[in-house]
């Protein structure tokens, strides 16, 4: 098996998410912070591109508006270097940009995803990377949620993480933690993948037990 053609993604690490108005819940935000930067110097190291992604509104949005200091990178990832910078107003990272074609001229086969958040613009761009055709990595420790309630319901910041990370593994990414990362750049093995006959065979069994 060869190695993996990474390319490590830092999604929407922007002040909005820390000090502004859509705060992360969980996990800590300082842990995924920490976590982040860690993956940033580990892809440094390794010789993997990093890619930053920032998002936009127009100036008038409550949240992300174009000018704010909300909007803004925060200082984890605005301070250290990057390889690509991709600028977007929607959730994927693919729609409306360059990255796909700045992937495929470097040859990228496995996108390693971080940044905010899970639910929404990560879990979208991974969906868009599978596909795309290109394995997915993602690390849980270097992401995060926030509540939600509307029409159909409330979920927590938790219950939201913990469930997309479980869809995720069953099928469109290999969830891992940034140690667990980090240990798999550095000695070639490959993270653990999932499927969706073998997730729910381990969800009926347990509920056959129980």
């Amino acid at each position: 098996m060869t190695n993996p053609r990474r390319a490590l993604i830092v999604i929407d690490v922007q002040n909005e998410y820390v000090t502004g108005d859509l705060p992360i819940e969980f996990p800590d935000v300082q842990t995924s912070l920490a976590n982040l930067g860690r993956a940033m110097d580990a892809a440094r190291a390794a010789g993997i591109p990093v890619v930053v992604v920032q998002n936009f509104a127009p100036a008038t949005s409550p949240l992300f508006a174009r000018g704010s200091a909300a909007a803004e990178l925060h200082p984890v990832v605005g301070s250290r270097a990057h390889d690509h910078y991709v600028e977007k107003s929607l959730p994927s990272a693919f729609t409306g940009t360059d990255l796909a074609d700045w992937l495929a001229a470097r040859q990228i086969d496995t996108l390693t995803v971080t940044g905010y958040m899970t639910h929404n613009c990560d879990a979208s761009t991974i969906n868009h990377a599978v596909h795309a055709g290109l394995a997915v990595e993602f690390l849980h420790d270097a992401t995060g949620s926030v509540p939600y309630e509307n029409s159909a319901g409330f979920a927590s910041a938790e219950d939201i993480h913990r469930v997309f990370n479980v869809v995720l593994q069953s099928r469109f990414a290999a969830v891992a933690s940034t140690d667990a990362w980090i240990a798999s750049v550095k000695s070639g093995a490959p993270l653990e993948r999932g499927n969706i006959y073998t997730s729910n065979q381990a969800a009926r069994a347990r509920r056959a037990v129980a």
